[in-house]
């Protein structure tokens, strides 16, 4: 079998974002801005960085924004050609850089992640791909999603990504269990979604970043509803492992859970200090802002 390698990427971003309401009633979540881009940016930007150009986004009603971010924006930049700011007509024309691809497809109903890749089956076709999650950013020296992709060109299957939690969060995540290959990877045996602590067989919870055989999809297509009345996408991959390998990776980075308004800020502010432009002058006030914090005199926003 000739070696395979991941071209296309899926963006599943049909979700409501219900936890950032009411910043999300009429723009999507996947637009909120750390620092200065939205966040579905660092996704696609990850996967670009990985080697992918084809990228497919699942939407559902009211993510207009979203493909009009990766469309262009020829009134915006005719101005900043005639205004001479050539460093910002740069910026925007690197936010889709001429070999990339975007196509979008519709969710119609909130089914789930599962579904949400299910969608895609037809423009995947019968080729391996990437899904990546928008509301998990994760920095790193190497993208994530690139060192997943090394370790696919040898194991040629399906591969999850996934990091150490607490116990206590395990009903929050898919939970995989297995034989250990080396200190990054695991040969997974079970993948449970959403266990309770005391019935976690370990703390290893899935992240948002995939790669799926186009098998995946069989599986997909027999799934009825699992947790909270949905296609689970770990469901199916439970399925997958009766008959194929499927690995998971320990990948080395920070991850972000953005999908939380904790995460967001958290994200917002370790961004901000590393950011070129501001991120000494932010620094600085965040000194400064300590010894009030500390000092409990900050009042609270309600």
């Amino acid at each position: 079998m000739p070696t395979r390698t991941i071209k296309k990427a899926v963006f599943p971003i049909a979700g409501l974002g219900t936890r950032f309401l009411p910043a999300t009633k009429a723009s999507p979540k996947e637009m909120l801005p750390i620092v200065d881009k939205p966040l579905i940016q660092y996704a696609v930007e990850e996967a670009y960085a990985a080697g992918i150009r084809q990228m497919i986004f699942v939407t559902g009603r009211g993510k207009r924004a979203v493909e009009d971010h990766f469309d262009v924006a020829l009134e915006l930049e005719m101005e900043l050609e005639s205004s001479e700011k050539h460093d910002l007509l740069a910026l925007v024309h690197s936010v889709t850089p001429p070999d990339m691809v975007c196509a979008y497809i519709r969710q119609p109903r909130a089914l789930g992640l599962g579904h949400a890749v299910l969608c895609a089956e037809k423009l995947i076709g019968n080729e391996p791909f990437a899904v990546l999650l928008a509301d998990d950013l994760i920095v790193g020296q190497k993208p994530t999603l690139l060192q997943m992709i090394e370790q696919f060109v040898s194991l040629q299957s399906s591969i999850i990504a996934v990091q150490t939690i607490p116990r206590a969060h395990t009903n929050r995540y898919g939970v995989v269990s297995g034989h250990v290959v080396d200190k990054k990877l695991m040969h997974i045996q079970q993948i449970v979604e959403k266990p309770e602590p005391q019935d976690a067989l370990s703390t290893l919870g899935v992240v948002g970043r995939y790669i799926l055989l186009p098998s995946i999809f069989n599986e997909l297509s027999k799934q009825i509803s699992g947790v909270h009345g949905e296609i689970q996408l770990t469901d199916s991959i439970e399925l997958l492992l009766q008959h194929e390998s499927v690995f998971a990776y320990q990948f080395e980075g920070v991850r972000y859970d953005c999908g939380s308004k904790l995460g967001f800020l958290q994200a917002t502010v370790d961004l901000a200090v590393r950011n070129a432009e501001i991120g000494g002058e932010f620094s600085a006030w965040l000194k400064q802002r300590s010894s009030i914090i500390a000092s409990k005199e900050l009042d609270v926003v309600k």
